[in-house]
């Protein structure tokens, strides 16, 4: 719906670009191809006028030759244009120089004070092209100071058409008339587009609150949508067909979202009915292996004879009466609709209940140390021991029967104003990709059993603010450490 909504908002601002954007690259279209055509008819003017020029040029120097008394010799050239060079310069506007055939600087139209005595030849590449040219012709064209200039060189022939020199027209491209007609045109060009643009903001603000009026009826409509409410339907006749075939696909929507509200209620409430009695199934299985251990124990090794077996039979009945609390709590809970037995706070010795707990078991190779007789701490005794002994339970089936050592490490101490619970053996350990899941309900990496003992006692650490944490090397071994606060310091 957030998106839906974002869309719409957005809509007027995706037209007014659109439209911008339109305008922009067409006026950036047709300046670029406006100065490239003013470009190139500027090339095609400056290249045909020194064609003009230098035609014109030649059917005057033709006219002087034909009417000379001197032989026609390339060493009279000087002699022939001594006068008429600079008539012809004044008539076609344009300086001339003429040189040999060799590229020496015969006669130039320029004053003679600045005409180098020693002008520099015609370079022999640019000889080279004259000659082998169809036309006997050539423009070589350079740019000195971002000004193009054109430089012609055209052989001079008498009326038998035999070379007799080498005429040179320099040309200075002016693009001062371009350059002025495309400042004005693109002048005139962007008044012509900024009114245009003024047009296009009128036009797609009106346009996009046409479009847009319909969405966003639809889209306040959607952010009123919830799975857990009655959500009206669009009563609304849009003006386009596209936002009609919406409408009706949100009233469509409307009616599924309501029939699948009860499926996922009923859902839900099985599903909790479901985990509930997973949950009660496992907290009722735990002990029941502590009480079996410990029949089996008392079957073991009562003697009648003991001069202690009274207080055995204590010990041990007081062991199952423990285990016995505990199933009747789980009991109690679930009858009453909670998902763990309520929490009956206690003042208790912490190193005297952990070393109870452990109790039940058989296995030599557990072992338990603390550093102080005493911690004391404020919790519901039943609900530690079930911590321990999960935790221990689930260390000794880490441990493989034909491993060689074994070892349960138990151990109490005062952390600041914390007591700190670890157990620690040297079992198969937990793998990587299974560090991340250890507290997921229903994931276990056991053969069996449901996957909810971890999950379970870390709620119930959770509820007193404590934490449980575990560091764990596969192939080594695992250690969990549980950190409870305390009431004495």
């Amino acid at each position: 719906m957030l998106n839906f909504k974002m869309t719409m908002l957005s809509l007027r601002t995706r037209i007014f670009l659109s439209m911008i954007v339109l305008i922009v690259v067409a006026s950036f279209l047709l300046a670029s191809i406006s100065i490239i055509q003013f470009k190139t008819e500027a090339k095609e003017y400056h290249q045909e006028r020194l064609e003009r020029k230098e035609n014109a040029v030649k059917e005057h120097i033709n006219y002087v030759l034909s009417t000379t008394t001197y032989p026609l010799k390339t060493q009279n050239l000087d002699l022939i244009f001594k006068d008429k060079i600079h008539e012809l310069a004044q008539i076609h506007k344009i300086e001339i120089n003429i040189y040999s055939l060799d590229g020496k600087l015969l006669k130039s139209s320029k004053e003679s004070f600045a005409v180098d005595k020693i002008a520099p030849p015609i370079p022999e590449y640019i000889l080279k092209l004259v000659r082998s040219s169809i036309e006997k012709r050539f423009v070589d064209i350079k740019t000195i100071d971002g000004v193009k200039n054109r430089s012609s060189y055209s052989l001079i022939k008498d009326e038998k058409f035999k070379p007799l020199g080498i005429l040179n027209l320099p040309y200075l491209e002016d693009d001062g008339y371009y350059d002025n007609e495309l400042n004005t045109f693109l002048i005139r060009l962007s008044q012509v587009y900024s009114f245009m643009l003024i047009v296009a903001f009128a036009l797609a603000y009106f346009l996009s609150t046409y479009i847009t009026k319909s969405l966003k009826t639809i889209s306040d409509r959607l952010e009123e949508t919830n799975l857990d409410q009655k959500n009206e339907k669009i009563v609304l006749e849009a003006n386009s067909k596209e936002v009609n075939f919406l409408i009706k696909a949100y009233n469509g929507m409307v009616d599924k979202l309501e029939t699948s509200a009860i499926k996922l209620a009923q859902s839900e409430r099985e599903e909790a009915w479901r985990e509930m009695a997973k949950q009660v199934a496992h907290e009722i299985k735990n002990p029941l292996t502590p009480m079996r251990l410990t029949v089996q124990s008392f079957q073991r090794k009562f003697d009648p004879n003991d001069p202690d077996v009274k207080q055995k039979m204590n010990d041990y009945s007081e062991t199952l009466i423990q285990q016995i609390d505990t199933m009747t709590a789980v009991a109690s809970a679930f009858s009453n609709f909670a998902s763990m037995p309520a929490q009956q706070n206690e003042t208790l010795n912490v190193v005297e209940v952990v070393e109870l707990a452990l109790d039940i078991f058989n296995e030599d190779y557990i072992s338990f140390h603390s550093d102080e007789q005493e911690i004391i701490s404020k919790m519901d005794r039943t609900q530690l021991i079930r911590v321990i002994t999960n935790l221990v339970k689930n260390a000794t089936q880490a441990i493989s029967e034909s491993q060689f050592q074994k070892s349960i490490e138990v151990t109490v101490k005062r952390r600041n104003d914390n007591v700190e619970i670890a157990v620690k053996d040297n079992g198969i350990g937990i793998q990587k990709q299974d560090i991340g899941r250890i507290f997921e309900p229903k994931f276990t990496t056991k053969t069996s059993g449901m996957g909810l003992g971890l999950g379970i006692i870390k709620n119930i650490i959770e509820n007193y603010k404590g934490t449980i944490t575990f560091e764990s090397t596969y192939g080594k071994g695992t250690t969990f450490r549980v950190s409870l606060p305390i009431t004495n310091s």
